[in-house]
């Protein structure tokens, strides 16, 4: 079982690259892109349905990799999917906006302002979660309001 843990975690073992962070990122504009490509409309709800699933499942193995792999390993990057996915939720599909997202996520994963760096302090799967929830929640507020003014 701490196999499947291991590679959930590092994402298919995608944790295990220089950079995986960033590259965890990158497929997930790729594979959000794909996967919503051929809907008319986006689908908010099933976007946060699967956001929720993944912070989930990223709770769940980042508590069992802790004792393998230590506190918030940096093979560990299905929080970066976790936080690129919330950053993309109800944004529109576009390859702009979609690389606003990944920019402004990892800008806010990477230097952890306006209370991130406390969340890695939570215990646990949590704690290896929560910074790049909140992070992928700056970015996409910020990115919204980018959105509304570009719209309006």
């Amino acid at each position: 079982m701490i196999r499947f843990h291991k590679i959930a975690a590092s994402v298919f073992g995608v944790g295990f690259a220089k950079g995986g962070g960033t590259i965890a990122a990158i497929i997930t504009c790729i594979v959000w892109f794909a996967a919503q490509y051929n809907l008319s409309t986006p689908h908010v709800f099933l976007q946060l349905i699967g956001v929720v699933v993944i912070t989930a499942l990223g709770i769940w193995n980042g508590n069992r990799v802790e004792k393998d792999w230590g506190k918030d390993s940096s093979k560990v990057v299905i929080d970066e999917v976790a936080g690129m996915a919330i950053s993309l939720v109800a944004i529109p599909l576009t390859w702009p906006y979609m690389l606003s997202a990944l920019v402004l996520f990892r800008f806010f994963d990477i230097l952890k302002p306006l209370y991130i760096r406390r969340l890695e302090k939570l215990p646990g799967g949590w704690g290896v979660m929560a910074d790049d929830v909140l992070a992928g929640i700056y970015a996409n507020v910020l990115l919204q309001l980018i959105v509304y003014e570009t719209w309006r």
